[in-house]
């Protein structure tokens, strides 16, 4: 059982008002050559990758951590006809993916593509688009080796969890040459060597680091749809960082500390007062921020967010496990942080810190 007093439990607001969190599919859904079936039971027909090589000029690409959702970046990129390079640390993964290519199975079907593949962004060279995919703490070093290569009309997308990325990229290359992506409902595990697993795929939203509508975002949401992504580009991405952000709080840390899914964690007498207090708490910063959430009621939102993929495992949980430090820092370490700052109460964020934190010193 779990002690309650621990997180000094407050009364949660609750408003009848719940925000709808469908998708929207911008463009084409494209596969190679397959027919995929997308939640909700509906099936949208297809057109293959040679013709939008065919339609559209073909782009390099590198993707700058090519983990469980760099891979599944680098595959779909690959199979839409653009030259794909994928950029890993990990050496044996780099060596089996330029010896028996990218294997990507689950959500959108189970295949394995050819792609480039190295340890060093210097090979790929000067490149058309950057997809950064690292954690927060590793966008700086990617932003630093990408820096030479870039060229004016370069475009860098990022899509981390957590807060701060920007800040760091910003330190190497322009702003304006940076949009952000917030992945909603993307989920994906590294299986092994060379093969990622996708669980799921909602939406990917995306923004000038500088706010507003522009050409450039509007020409690169399209890469992504005709790649057969669900994309939409936004002129505020601020307010949906941190609405994906309450979401990685609620259920990353949480995750990490129980072992559950994050359907079990909501579905938990014990742990889901603690999924939504870490939430609350999350709103109740963004709102002293003064950042423009769209919903009223964190936890209505958290249960909307958690039945579109009850069986979940945050990266947060997933890097625990395969022996590596969390994303604590940028995730649940933000709001209390941050709450500090702004004159916030956190209890129930301070507590799982302390927790992971402890837990985390054997690593």
């Amino acid at each position: 059982m779990i002690d309650h007093s621990a997180f000094k439990r407050r009364e949660q607001a609750v408003s009848p008002e719940v925000q709808d969190t469908r998708p929207i599919l911008i463009g084409s859904v494209r596969l190679a050559f397959r027919q995929r079936t997308f939640g909700g039971g509906g099936n949208m027909a297809c057109d293959s990758a040679i013709d939008i090589a065919m339609k559209n000029e073909a782009m390099r690409i590198a993707v700058v951590g090519t983990g469980a959702m760099g891979s599944v970046y680098a595959v779909l990129f690959a199979e839409a006809g653009h030259d794909v390079w994928a950029i890993d640390r990990w050496p044996e993964h780099i060596d089996v993916i330029n010896r028996d290519g990218l294997k990507l199975t689950g959500f959108t079907g189970d295949r394995t593509v050819e792609v480039k593949a190295s340890i060093s962004v210097d090979d790929a060279g000067s490149c058309d688009m950057y997809v950064l995919a690292t954690k927060v703490d590793g966008v700086g070093q990617a932003a630093q080796a990408i820096a030479p290569l870039l060229t004016p009309a370069a475009t860098v997308v990022t899509i981390q969890n957590g807060l701060g990325a920007a800040e760091r990229i910003c330190e190497h290359i322009p702003s304006e040459q940076v949009l952000l992506g917030v992945a909603q409902g993307f989920g994906a595990q590294m299986m092994g060597v060379g093969h990622a697993h996708q669980s799921g795929m909602q939406m990917l939203r995306l923004g000038e680091l500088n706010g507003g509508m522009t050409d450039r975002l509007q020409r690169i949401e399209q890469v992504w749809a005709q790649a057969g992504f669900p994309v939409k580009a936004f002129g505020d991405i601020e307010q949906l960082i941190w609405e994906k952000f309450i979401c990685n709080v609620a259920v990353g840390g949480p995750s990490l500390v129980s072992g559950l899914t994050i359907g079990e964690l909501v579905a938990s007498q014990d742990w889901r007062p603690v999924v939504m207090g870490c939430a609350t708490e999350a709103h109740n910063v963004a709102l002293a921020l003064n950042v423009n959430v769209t919903y009223d009621d964190p936890v209505a939102y958290i249960d909307a967010f958690v039945a579109k993929m009850p069986g979940a495992t945050p990266s947060m949980r997933q890097d625990y496990e395969n022996g590596r430090r969390s994303e604590l820092e940028a995730i649940n370490a933000q709001v209390s942080l941050l709450g500090q700052r702004m004159g916030v109460p956190t209890p129930y964020n301070d507590t799982i810190c302390a927790t992971v934190r402890s837990m985390e010193t054997s690593l």
